[in-house]
């Protein structure tokens, strides 16, 4: 009997775990607003180049030339992690990328700044708490392929 309700109630949680990934909807704090990305939530789901502290911050991605071609570059390196870019507006893109086994979804935004020769970069899970550095992980390879794109 307690084997029956234990494997039931696992049931329970990972369904209502897939439902809560599946459903979640767009954060309010998406795009941009100032000049500047969204700042990270206390939490550490969530790191960004426009912080100063340690435990979310990361250097934003060294780029140059114009801002279409760069723009042009970031999609398809985005594409090729497997991101679904949902707005790519001028020097601005938001791509959503979802986990493997739960379909949880995390949130990416770039801003080209062309003067500054960089990318601001923001990753950020939209639920929980910890994403396990899945988001730096990200910004890192991102920032590889982009960088071995345009050498």
């Amino acid at each position: 009997m307690i084997y029956k309700l234990s494997a039931l109630i696992v049931i329970v949680c990972i369904a209502a775990l897939f439902t809560a990934a599946h459903f979640s909807s767009l954060p309010q704090n998406i795009g941009i607003t100032g000049g500047k990305l969204s700042p990270c939530p206390d939490s550490p789901n969530c790191v960004s180049s426009q912080e100063n502290d340690q435990k979310h911050a990361t250097p934003a991605i060294k780029a140059s030339g114009p801002s279409k071609q760069v723009m042009k570059n970031l999609r398809k390196c985005v594409r090729k992690m497997g991101g679904k870019i949902k707005t790519p507006k001028g020097p601005y893109l938001h791509a959503e990328f979802r986990s493997k086994l739960f379909r949880f979804v995390d949130d990416l935004e770039c801003v080209y700044d062309e003067v500054e020769g960089k990318i601001e970069v923001r990753s950020a899970a939209r639920l929980g708490y910890s994403d396990f550095g899945v988001n730096r992980k990200r910004v890192e390879e991102l920032r590889r392929l982009f960088e071995a794109e345009n050498k």
